[in-house]
């Protein structure tokens, strides 16, 4: 069954997010206590672009498959160190459709929005990460493997160990796009 590995947050717009015993989601904002919570983009780039954009990046979720991957190719990766809220295993993030709804835990419940676009930050922090969260399909297109982004639409409080279930929209399913 899927399930949460770690939570992380930062008040801080750094890269890193530190380990956390628990996270709490509030609908509509986020994670409480972290510099992405609010209902408009938090992100800084999308916010000088422009300010009063919705947030569909209020919680970003990893497999921790893509850790292990990682750490294959020689890269020191943990939990939270490349900015993720809630780290996750045995959950295909990426191959989940638009619109899906994460129940994680008691009562919280995610949205997810589309795929985290990795940017040179990766690179900042390890050298080659960048291009290790990236790869191609059989037809050359892209593949972003750096986890999923999310918005809250029920509150609750996260920790690792609790199990996440998943509910489909409905279809047509629309695969997942950068956000």
């Amino acid at each position: 069954m899927p399930s949460v590995v770690a939570v992380s947050r930062s008040a801080t717009h750094s890269f890193g997010k530190p380990n956390q015993l628990e996270i709490r989601l509030l609908a509509g904002l986020g994670v409480a206590g972290d510099a992405h919570h609010g209902e408009t983009v938090k992100h800084r780039s999308r916010v000088a672009r422009d300010p009063t954009q919705p947030n569909l990046r209020q919680v970003h979720l990893i497999h921790i498959e893509l850790l292990e991957e990682l750490k294959a190719k020689g890269f020191d990766v943990g939990p939270g160190d490349i900015g993720e809220n809630i780290l996750t295993h045995d959950l295909d993030l990426l191959g989940l459709p638009t619109g899906t709804l994460l129940a994680i835990g008691e009562t919280a419940v995610v949205e997810i929005t589309g795929l985290r676009n990795p940017c040179v930050q990766l690179d900042r922090f390890r050298k080659g990460l960048m291009a290790a969260c990236l790869d191609r399909d059989a037809e050359g297109g892209l593949i972003r493997k750096a986890g999923v982004m999310s918005v809250v639409r029920r509150e609750g409080d996260v920790r690792a160990g609790d199990a996440i279930r998943v509910t489909l929209p409905p279809e047509p399913h629309r695969p997942l796009q950068a956000v």
